[in-house]
C-alpha cells in the first residue's frame, strides 16, 4: 500500500459524508486534526454526529462544494457520473477511496479487523467494549452505532484499532491486519463477486494476510468457513463455536428474556485446557452468543483477563438496530432491526421466539434492493417461520432501477407459502399506521426490519399510534 501524504493545511472533501463508514472515518480524521468537510444528498444521525464535532456538512452535490477541496475521499456507493466527482477529475485533485484513506489512518495502529457476512458490527462493538474496559483505549471504527458511545468511531490513544471491514467490495483486501474474526461466509454482495466462489477466494485471501504472530478466529459452526478451513495454507487460526471440535467450544447454553448465559470450553489453546463458567450477555440469541465467543477468544489472546472480559459483556449495553426497543404501547413492544439478508432475519426471529414461544410476533419486513430479492428469492420465502404475521413492505431500491418483473402478490403468496404464515401488503407509511391502529390488540412484539427507510417508519410510530 502507498502512503498516502496529508498535511494539516489540506482541505479534505468526503463525498458521500453520511454513510456509516464515511461519517465514521471523517470524525477520526477530524479529531485528529485534519481539516474535513463532507456533502451528501441527505443529512441524518451520522451527519449530525459529524456536525457535533465540528465538520462542516454540504447538503446536495455540486461543483461549488469541491472548490476549496485539496485531497477527495470517495464512498463507494458514489455513482461515477457524480458532479462531485467529474468536477475532481477535471480539476485532477488527489482523489481516494474510503478504504484507502482508512488503511493508511491506521497503518500505525495494531489491527483488530472483524468481518463476515453477518454479526460484524456487533462483534466489532463486542470487542471494542472489552478492550476499553481494559483501559486499552482503542481507536474504533464501526459498521454501527454503539449504545454506550452514542457514535460508531473514536480516535483512541492506545495502540490498537479496531475496525469492522466490509466485504461487500473486495475493500476489505486492502487494510493492515494483526489479528481478525471472521463471523461466517454467506451468498451476499454476488452483484460485485460474480459468483459465490470468488467471494469465497476473498475470504481465503484475507485470512491468509493474518501474519503468524497474530491469530484469525473462525466460526466453525459455518458450512462454508469448514470448507474454507480445508483450503488455508496458513495455520495462524483458532476456531470457535458450538462444534465439539472448536478451540472455544460453547456449551449449556442459557437463554431468557433480556439475557443469555453460556460456559466456554477452551482447548488446545496454550499448555492446557480451561473451563470459563456463567458468561452473562445481555443479547439475545444463538448468534449472539457465536458473536460474544469470537470477541471473548480474541481478548483472552491478548493477554486481558476473563475477570474483565465477563464484566464488560455483562454491562455491554448493544448495537442501534440490532433489536433496538424502540417504544411500548398498549403492552405492545416495537422493535427496529438491520436484518435484510434471510439469514439475518431467520436468526433474529428464532431468538425471539425462543425466549418468548406465547406471545404473537408481527415482523414488517421491508425488502431492500430488488437484485437481492431475485439472487435470494427462495431463502427470503422460508425464513419467517418464527413470526406469526408478516407485514410486507414496498422494496427500497436503494438506488437501483425498478424490477417491473418484481411481482409483490406473488412474493407474499410464497412467503405464506414456505414460511407457514399470514401475510400483509401495505403500500406506504401511512398505510402501515392506518393497519396497525385498527389490527393491534394486546402484547403483541413488532419488529421493523431492513436496511432502508423501515427504521424511521418504526420512530415515527411511536408518535403516530
Amino acid at each position: 500500500m502507498n502512503k498516502i501524504q496529508i498535511g494539516k493545511q489540506e482541505v479534505i472533501h468526503f463525498i458521500g459524508i453520511g454513510g456509516i463508514g464515511m461519517s465514521g472515518l471523517a470524525q477520526i480524521m477530524k479529531t485528529m486534526g485534519f481539516n474535513v468537510q463532507g456533502s451528501d444528498i441527505n443529512e441524518n444521525k451520522n451527519t449530525e454526529n459529524c456536525k457535533n464535532l465540528g465538520i462542516k456538512i454540504l447538503k446536495g452535490h455540486s461543483k461549488k462544494n469541491v472548490l476549496n477541496a485539496t485531497i477527495i475521499v470517495k464512498s463507494s456507493a458514489i455513482k461515477k457520473n457524480n458532479i462531485e466527482l467529474l468536477q475532481v477529475k477535471r480539476k485532477n485533485i488527489p482523489s481516494y477511496e474510503r478504504i484507502e484513506m482508512l488503511a493508511n489512518i491506521i497503518d500505525l495502529k495494531k489491527n483488530i479487523i472483524i468481518t463476515g457476512s453477518h454479526g460484524k458490527t456487533t462483534t466489532t462493538s463486542l470487542v471494542a467494549r472489552i478492550i476499553s474496559k481494559a483501559r486499552l483505549d482503542p481507536t474504533i471504527i464501526n459498521g454501527g452505532v454503539i449504545n454506550s458511545l452514542k457514535n460508531n468511531a473514536k480516535l483512541g490513544k492506545g495502540e490498537w484499532a479496531v475496525v469492522e471491514a466490509d466485504e461487500s467490495d473486495g475493500s476489505f483486501l486492502k487494510i493492515p491486519i494483526n489479528y481478525s474474526i471472521v463471523t461466517n461466509v454467506d451468498k451476499e454482495h454476488l452483484d460485485f463477486y460474480k459468483s459465490f466462489n470468488n467471494l469465497i477466494e476473498s475470504f481465503i485471501k484475507f485470512i491468509e494476510k493474518t501474519p503468524p504472530i497474530g491469530k484469525s478466529f473462525l466460526c466453525l459452526d459455518d458450512p462454508h468457513i469448514k470448507k474454507i478451513l480445508r483450503k488455508l495454507k496458513t495455520k495462524s487460526y483458532y476456531t470457535y463455536g458450538f462444534d465439539k471440535k472448536a478451540n472455544y467450544q460453547i456449551c449449556k447454553p442459557r437463554y431468557k428474556i433480556g439475557y443469555t448465559k453460556f460456559d466456554l470450553k477452551i482447548k488446545n489453546v496454550g499448555s492446557k485446557n480451561t473451563h470459563i463458567k456463567n458468561i452473562l450477555l445481555k443479547l439475545i440469541g444463538k448468534y449472539n452468543v457465536l458473536n460474544a465467543t469470537a470477541a471473548i477468544a480474541l481478548c483472552l489472546n491478548l493477554g486481558l483477563k476473563i475477570k474483565i472480559i465477563k464484566k464488560a459483556l455483562k454491562n455491554f449495553s448493544g448495537v442501534q438496530r440490532r433489536l433496538t426497543k424502540v417504544f411500548k404501547k398498549n403492552n405492545v413492544e416495537f422493535y427496529d432491526d438491520y436484518a435484510h439478508h434471510p439469514t439475518e432475519i431467520k436468526s433474529v426471529l428464532e431468538a425471539v421466539r425462543k425466549v418468548e414461544p406465547k406471545r404473537k410476533i408481527i415482523t414488517i419486513f421491508q425488502p431492500h434492493r430488488y437484485s437481492r430479492v431475485r439472487s435470494l428469492n427462495s431463502e427470503f420465502t422460508s425464513c419467517f417461520k418464527d413470526t406469526d404475521q408478516i407485514i410486507l413492505c414496498p422494496v427500497y431500491s436503494a438506488g437501483e432501477a425498478i424490477d417491473k418483473k418484481y411481482d409483490k402478490i406473488k412474493f407474499a403468496k410464497l412467503i405464506s407459502k414456505f414460511s407457514k404464515t399470514q401475510v400483509v401488503i401495505i403500500k406506504d407509511e401511512l398505510d402501515l399506521i392506518k393497519y396497525l391502529k385498527k389490527n393491534l390488540i394486546n402484547n403483541e412484539i413488532v419488529i421493523g426490519m431492513g436496511a432502508g427507510s423501515i427504521s424511521k417508519w418504526m420512530h415515527n410510530l411511536k408518535n403516530n399510534l
